[in-house]
């Protein structure tokens, strides 16, 4: 990771993005000035952090949560990810956060940012992008995966936000099953439809559930409210990001509602012979890209 992970910063009217392109492609801040203060979007991440995983969102490339024991088979590969490091027995959410990113565009209320991945544990050479525009009532960004490599690679894609959570924050987002997951978070069963007290079709109180869990088809809508603040979001997600996995860790002050296009260890999934897991397998020279739109919204007294 870059020793100086020194913020870009755009901004569009009252609404401001840092962005931290050195520490894994991450946003520091998403928020709108509100009189004297500022309403966050996304969690905040403290000034002069080193820690990804502190911050407010990160890239997931080329892979989303887990991979069993970091191993998997594709194509005549066996792919065998380092441990070291890892927080659990499971080697998660690929590798972008954990790599710095360059600026490969900017404006004042707009940027791209690039990260390259040459073959090594990972056999598959790939660069990532992340394209950021800022409006003053929205930000989209645009997460792109492209193969340069001579053969076919597995892949995924996806954003990893962690939103403010208040006692009475809401989660609505209409899906049609769930992932059930074992003491090491990692998929047992498909279960259609979801149960009525985790299914946030039907809307979760956020402080009211202990979920990690992937979440499939998934409509690419998402709704946050916050009656405290009198605010609300609006989550979009282009094909292929037709998954969405829900955090929410007893206690914290987040939760993350994560848009991405494949299923927890998905690659084993696949090679076990299922045809529902999301899972891309991009050519050479082929690139998967979407993107999420958030869309904010403050209830003016």
């Amino acid at each position: 990771m870059a020793e100086d992970p020194a913020p870009l910063i755009l901004t569009a009217g009252a609404t401001r993005l840092d962005l931290l392109p050195a520490l894994g492609g991450t946003v520091a801040r998403f928020a709108t000035r509100l009189g004297d203060g500022w309403i966050d979007w996304l969690r905040p991440a403290p000034a002069g952090t080193r820690d990804p995983e502190a911050t407010g969102c990160f890239p997931l490339v080329p892979f989303s949560n887990r991979v069993r024991r970091g191993r998997f088979r594709f194509a005549g590969h066996e792919v065998a990810l380092p441990m070291d490091g890892q927080p659990g027995p499971h080697f998660e959410h690929g590798f972008g956060w954990r790599r710095p990113w360059r600026v490969v565009e900017r404006a004042d209320d707009r940027a791209t940012i690039e990260y390259r991945h040459a073959a090594d544990a990972w056999p598959f050479p790939f660069r990532a992008r992340q394209s950021f525009a800022l409006a003053a009532a929205m930000l989209a960004i645009t997460v792109e995966i492209a193969n340069v490599g001579t053969e076919a690679m597995p892949a995924g894609l996806g954003l990893h936000p962690y939103f403010p959570r208040t006692p009475s924050t809401r989660l609505e987002a209409v899906v049609g099953a769930m992932w059930a997951v074992d003491a090491e978070v990692m998929p047992v069963a498909l279960v259609a439809p979801p149960p009525a007290d985790r299914d946030p079709g039907r809307g979760l109180e956020v402080d009211r559930v202990d979920l990690d869990n992937a979440f499939a088809r998934w409509s690419g809508a998402a709704r946050i409210v916050w009656p405290e603040r009198r605010a609300a979001l609006t989550m979009t997600a282009d094909d292929p990001l037709r998954f969405l996995v829900v955090y929410t860790p007893p206690g914290e002050p987040y939760f993350c509602a994560e848009p991405v296009s494949h299923c927890t260890d998905a690659f084993n999934l696949a090679g076990s012979g299922r045809h529902d897991t999301g899972m891309i397998v991009l050519p050479p020279g082929k690139a998967a890209s979407a993107m999420v739109r958030l869309t904010t919204a403050i209830e003016r007294s």
